[in-house]
């Protein structure tokens, strides 16, 4: 399994990956699952994607060697798409493409049509956007109500998202918070493991300003990790005890 985290705030948008793939308890691997598209000055765009890898692969391979437009003839990829919409519907596209070509054979072979992505970034004129895109290649964008996707193994993840992030933070408090929603999901559960890929993309720049690989062991996301667990100790200490006592 996987977790992916895209946030969305008003400085730009920050994406997390981890890189855990595993066919059973004893076949762990690691694949990288975030993907940077880069033109600088032009466009920037995050790809990040869980379920079936065999599923993923094929639709980033889809994608980069292009989808024929029947009314134009040519071919459409997302380094050509002229909106981050059209780019998110071409992803679409390329799922129920390879749907297409190896649904039957996958249902055959009990083997479930399990995939989706986040997608954010910037095209020159456009807004910045983040999107997740299902199994139907069917897609939702994300909102200043609610400034954050999930993609994979979110439950555990997903309380400190809901509780600190809001749409006007800083970008890099972002990140932060970001980072500790993957911590409490690497505690939780067996199927996430670093490395862990990360992407900063700040509004209107049409570029990364970060595309980094957090290793195991390293000392800014231990300490983190860290200091997180210290943190929660001492907020359920100094809550009072429940004043219940048993009705007699």
């Amino acid at each position: 399994m996987t977790y992916c985290c895209g946030i969305l705030v008003r400085d730009g948008l920050v994406m997390v990956a981890d890189t855990r793939t595993n066919a059973g308890l004893d076949n762990i691997s690691t694949f990288r699952k975030l993907h940077v598209i880069r033109e600088p000055g032009q466009r920037v765009m995050a790809l990040s994607s869980s379920g079936n890898l065999s599923i993923s692969q094929s639709v980033m391979a889809l994608l980069n060697e292009g989808i024929e437009n029947p009314a134009t003839g040519e071919l459409d990829t997302l380094t050509n798409a002229p909106t981050m919409f059209q780019a998110a519907q071409r992803i679409g596209h390329a799922i129920r493409r390879v749907h297409d070509i190896e649904g039957h054979a996958l249902e055959a072979s009990d083997v479930r049509f399990d995939v989706s992505f986040l997608f954010g970034g910037q095209i020159k004129g456009d807004k910045l956007r983040l999107y997740m895109i299902y199994a139907a290649g069917n897609f939702i964008e994300c909102t200043v109500d609610t400034p954050y996707l999930q993609i994979g193994e979110h439950k555990y993840g997903k309380p400190i998202l809901d509780r600190a992030v809001r749409y006007g933070i800083d970008i890099y408090d972002g990140l932060k918070i970001a980072l500790l929603s993957m911590d409490s999901t690497l505690r939780s559960n067996l199927g996430v493991g670093m490395p862990l890929d990360v992407a900063v993309v700040r509004r209107d720049a049409c570029d990364a300003e970060l595309a980094y690989r957090i290793e195991p062991g390293d000392p800014y996301f231990h300490d983190l990790s860290e200091r997180w667990s210290a943190a929660l100790r001492a907020a359920h200490i100094a809550i009072p005890r429940p004043p219940y006592v048993t009705q007699r």
